[in-house]
């Protein structure tokens, strides 16, 4: 299971609307080490005026890689961040996370989605990751 849904927020969805800072929070404390890390690089982004931040450093274990990779492969989970954090998320290898400003998707954000940089990226190191 991707999170673990309080009851309150099970009654949201079956009554039709679910609010964004309900399902922020959910998130946050089913995948902490995912949301800590992308709020660690949205903070870098917005202090360092870079055209993008990324993470480089492999998740510490089996399970942070599962967090990350279960926000990551929802839709639904990566936009509520994006609109959270204003962000548009880039992902390569099994914990590459790239934040990119959303207003401001340039040549860097181009570059980093191409199969040329995923091909780049990899090494046999992460084949297996």
């Amino acid at each position: 299971m991707s999170l673990n849904v309080p009851s309150t927020l099970l009654e949201q969805a079956e009554a039709g609307e679910i609010r964004a800072s309900d399902f922020l929070q959910c998130i946050k404390e089913s995948l902490p080490y995912a949301w800590e890390l992308v709020a660690q690089l949205a903070m870098r982004l917005q202090q360092g005026g870079a055209a993008f931040v990324d993470n480089q450093v492999p998740p510490p274990s089996e399970q942070a890689r599962g967090q990350l990779l279960r926000l990551l492969a929802s839709d639904s989970m990566r936009n509520a961040i994006e609109q959270h954090y204003g962000v548009k998320l880039a992902f390569q290898n099994c914990h590459r996370v790239a934040l990119f400003p959303r207003e401001a998707l340039g040549e860097e954000y181009t570059e980093f989605i191409t199969p040329r940089s995923q091909i780049l990226n990899q090494s046999p190191e992460l084949r297996d990751c």
